[in-house]
């Protein structure tokens, strides 16, 4: 295998493996010898006798979540409750139900594990802890049906949503108005039994109300902001008449609002933040200085088109004047407005850009990959490229730009070679950027 590619992926696996729920858990869980005391952080509860410990929680993430929890846990505490997951995400939970659901676009298992997960939600008691395990792709596996409209209007609306150019923030919230869980909602069922959620951020600057739509934040967005949201991005005349309905009802002041900051008690919650995508890049840049790289943090905010974040990632190459090798890192997650018709994700489209821009530079390898180990609807978590990708596609008659204007960075990928296919990784702290500069070619 070629050496950078090879260190490329060493460093992407080492990253998500400093974010997977077996290494985050067992740091920030812990059961007090001889008591009935629970440590999450610099956070304990003391839980009286007869108080019950519940589990519950959604996100690509969840199970692997509730597998390390239950082993911290179990040996002190009978544990119930439920976890929502991705299809595939599965694992063998020996205590907890663990239903799997559709995303990005919810199905009838969202809905039916959402009723679920509620039906057990109100069985809590005051003396109770209920643990909450949050992760990205809550959103969709979380879903119900306001009044008056079915499921598949909400699922159109969230396939219109994922193609519109929205981002996380916006598209969560249209998704958190259309809920009776999600904007904290989910937390003022529970009360006044004590909540603790864990959360693995998979949203730019970890704004705790956005994750997975905030089911146990205080929500800061209102009916009018959904309103102006499928406005700004044109979505008026996709909106399904019954939604549009509920949602001006909403705006209307006829249908309650989710609880605000400040004006809802949320005294019996405690929201921790236990996964990011800077603890990646973290552990990204020691495995990189391991390697013999020059690791250089450029941002873990990245944000913006796959267009104008490529187009910055080159830039920066262009510009490095630093000791060779290098490894570049950034971290976030971009947007992609979907005019094409082909099959991709934005971390494939992103490197296709990349790869296009760097063609004949042999100095370069990048690689952009989904920490959660999918990137849109494919099998792969994103593409590694180099100069020799576009010299690949030239000799099989391949148009690249072609491929990236129909949205078909995965057929591009297949053929000309560079996907990435990890398989679920059981965490998610959104998208990782690479890039590898090594020093020109000798020439003779």
């Amino acid at each position: 295998m070629d050496t950078p590619v090879h260190d490329i992926q060493q460093i992407f696996r080492h990253a998500v493996a400093a974010v997977h729920p077996a290494n985050l858990m067992q740091q920030h869980v812990a059961v007090l010898p001889g008591t009935r005391n629970i440590r999450v952080a610099d956070h304990t509860y003391a839980l009286p006798a007869g108080g019950k410990v519940w589990i519950l929680g959604a996100g690509k993430a969840a199970a692997a979540m509730a597998e390390e929890l239950e082993k911290i846990l179990s040996k002190h505490f009978p544990l119930q409750g439920l976890v929502v997951t991705k299809y595939g995400h599965a694992l063998p939970l020996q205590q907890l139900l663990l239903l799997e659901a559709g995303h990005p676009v919810p199905d009838d298992n969202s809905v039916t594990a959402t009723v679920k997960l509620l039906e057990i939600a109100r069985q809590v008691q005051a003396g109770d802890l209920v643990f909450f395990l949050l992760s990205g792709g809550a959103s969709a596996l979380l879903a119900d049906i306001p009044a008056g409209s079915t499921l598949r209007e909400v699922q159109q609306l969230f396939e219109a949503l994922l193609k519109s150019g929205a981002d996380i923030r916006e598209m969560n919230t249209v998704r958190k108005h259309l809920s009776s869980v999600k904007g904290g909602q989910l937390a003022q069922l529970i009360r006044p039994a004590r909540l603790c959620t864990l959360i693995l951020s998979d949203v730019v600057g970890d704004d705790l109300s956005v994750i997975g739509s905030g089911p146990t934040v205080a929500d800061p967005s209102t009916f009018q902001d959904t309103l102006s949201i499928l406005t700004q991005y044109h979505l008026q005349d996709q909106l399904p008449a019954s939604l549009r309905q509920y949602l001006q009802q909403g705006a209307a002041g006829f249908i309650p609002e989710t609880p605000k900051p400040g004006d809802a008690d949320f005294s019996h919650v405690y929201n921790y933040l236990a996964g990011t995508n800077r603890i990646a890049l973290e552990a990204a840049a020691a495995k990189a200085q391991a390697l013999g790289y020059h690791p250089l943090f450029l941002s873990d905010t990245v944000t913006g088109d796959v267009h104008a974040v490529a187009a910055m990632l080159t830039e920066a190459a262009e510009h490095y004047r630093g000791p060779l090798p290098a490894c570049l890192l950034a971290g976030g997650e971009t947007t992609v407005k979907i005019t094409g018709t082909g099959l991709g994700g934005r971390n494939q489209q992103l490197a296709l850009e990349v790869a296009i821009a760097i063609a004949g530079d042999p100095r370069l390898t990048f690689l952009s990959g989904g920490t959660d180990g999918g990137d849109g609807p494919t099998n792969a978590a994103g593409a590694i490229v180099n100069a020799s990708t576009i010299e690949n596609a030239v000799r099989q008659q391949l148009d690249p730009n072609s491929f990236l204007r129909n949205n078909d960075a995965w057929h591009f990928f297949s053929k000309a070679g560079g996907l990435m296919i990890t398989g679920p990784t059981q965490t998610n702290v959104m998208d990782l950027m690479i890039l590898l500069i090594h020093p020109a070619p000798t020439k003779i």
